[in-house]
């Protein structure tokens, strides 16, 4: 290796990994975006590793730069052991996005803090534990037929239920373990689709839609959601915008994630600063020429800069 090129690690979890043997059925995301990824690093001067996010602590001090961009496992029980991983890593190398970013990200309180701000999210009620009365008084709240029962700490749908008003109360293993934010179910999941919008270094990359295969209302690949490229209008764009006007930081990357409400109006259900996959298929350019991955690259060489 050119002792000049920086080295930098991308942190999946385990269960992405090669050899692994309950491999996710989305582990061919790792392979495409890592693909993309690779090539364009080394062209902009910085070799690219991947690490089992629970092994990197011990040898985070070899690495210019840590990004936890795959860990899909973080928040399956593990979130006390990867936050202690990361706090780790950012004593000895920089973690992009920051630790006290990780930190504040990693449960979706942080939709509270930014609709207090002004930001429009999706309406969400935010409970300690999940229990048949917070049903009932969600339904009540939000003037309802069907709600949507997720973990403040999650990702991917894992353990969350889509419940209709006199649906039978759900089994105990199906819904969040400990703290639990109820939403809504808005019905352009289904009609229309979840809008992402990529950013690197503050700057809009490209933006896609995601829909449920039939029958469904989660869009992740693993339960055959499909996607396609999107151009948002100039408005989308501005309120896309207002989200990252309302940090006082400027994320080094970035998914904003949207669904369009009853009246029109494009509403937060996600600000992805953690683990968020970057549908760089959906920029423009093949391997190295890919425009995502070079707008990911130049933000992070001009970070390691200074």
């Amino acid at each position: 290796m050119n002792k000049d090129m920086k080295k930098v690690a991308i942190l999946a979890s385990g269960n992405l990994l090669p050899g692994h043997p309950d491999l996710r059925t989305d582990a061919f995301e790792l392979e495409e975006e890592i693909g993309k990824l690779r090539p364009t690093f080394a062209a902009h001067g910085m070799k690219l590793d991947v690490l089992n996010w629970r092994d990197a602590a011990l040898v985070a001090e070899e690495y210019d730069a840590i990004m936890p961009l795959l860990v899909w496992d973080y928040f399956e029980s593990n979130q006390a052991e990867f936050l202690q991983a990361m706090a780790q890593i950012c004593q000895k190398t920089e973690l992009f996005n920051r630790f006290d970013i990780i930190q504040w990200n990693s449960n979706k309180a942080y939709l509270e803090d930014l609709a207090h701000q002004g930001v429009q999210t999706i309406p969400s009620h935010r409970v300690e534990r999940i229990s048949e009365a917070e049903v009932h008084s969600a339904f009540a709240q939000f003037n309802c037929d069907k709600l949507v029962i997720k973990p403040d700490i999650g990702g991917g749908a894992w353990r969350q239920v889509l419940l209709s008003r006199g649906d039978p109360y759900p089994s105990t293993d199906t819904l969040p373990p400990a703290g639990t934010l109820i939403q809504p179910f808005l019905k352009s999941v289904v009609t229309e689709g979840e809008y992402s919008f990529l950013y690197f270094g503050g700057a809009f990359s490209h933006a896609l839609v995601k829909r449920p295969k039939d029958g469904d209302y989660r869009v992740q690949s693993t339960y055959g959601g499909r996607e396609q490229a999107y151009d948002p209008t100039k408005q989308e764009r501005a309120q896309a915008r207002a989200v990252f006007d309302m940090l006082d930081f400027t994320p080094l990357y970035a998914r904003v994630d949207f669904l369009r409400a009853d009246d029109g109006r494009l509403l937060l259900i996600e600000l992805e600063l953690i683990e968020p996959y970057l549908y760089l298929g959906f920029a423009e350019g093949t391997g190295a020429d890919n425009k995502g991955a070079q707008r990911l690259a130049r933000a992070l060489a001009k970070k390691l800069e200074n």
